[in-house]
């Protein structure tokens, strides 16, 4: 029997937390066992309990693992002030987000899920979220980021509806004038913010 190190083993499980994101975005916690998140990783079931105490902790870990990374690769990366913020309400009122849910936000692919997720879950959920809100309030607000706290979820908010709502039309126009409207909406709250 061949032994790896904790290296090894560390590449393995993050392998298995990224493939998982993207299958959870496409397909649904629900829609996603085990056997299926193992094979995605070239892994076997049997290899699963070595990683993760179970599916629960798994969905637990990928959910704050995708928060991490949209903070990262999105918010973090974009300018500072308004500028910023209206690059994040781009990417994500984009068409390329809209068609890719795998590689997209957690938000508007797994609410719904979530929010029937046991607490520990929902914690986590909650706990990442934040992080990723307050870059966008400090976006909103520079000298006094928690002032817009609950003003940047609520853009996330509708932002996540928005994209849901186009993922779901089978009418490819009219999803495409939904995502226009919501960037178009979306700046409005945030010029309508500056002079708050």
């Amino acid at each position: 029997m061949v032994r790896y190190g904790s290296e090894h083993k560390r590449e393995t499980r993050q392998r298995i937390i990224e493939t998982a994101g993207r299958r959870l975005k496409r397909d649904g916690i629900d829609g996603s066992g085990v056997a299926t998140l193992m094979k995605d990783a070239g892994l076997t079931n049997g290899a699963f309990y070595a990683h993760f105490a179970s599916k629960d902790d798994l969905i637990a870990t990928t959910i704050a693992d995708q928060l991490r990374t949209l903070t990262a690769n999105i918010i973090a990366q974009a300018e500072p002030g308004p500028a910023g913020l209206e690059q994040i309400v781009r990417w994500y009122l984009s068409a390329d987000h809209r068609d890719n849910p795998g590689d997209g936000c957690p938000n508007a692919a797994l609410l719904d899920e979530i929010g029937r997720c046991a607490d520990a879950t929902k914690q986590v959920y909650t706990d990442g979220l934040l992080v990723a809100i307050e870059g966008m309030a400090a976006r909103m607000a520079p000298h006094d980021p928690s002032s817009a706290r609950v003003k940047a979820l609520s853009l996330l908010g509708m932002m996540a509806g928005t994209l849901q709502l186009s993922r779901a039309l089978t009418d490819r126009r009219l999803s495409d004038d939904l995502l226009e409207q919501g960037v178009r909406n979306a700046l409005a709250l945030l010029g309508a913010e500056q002079h708050i």
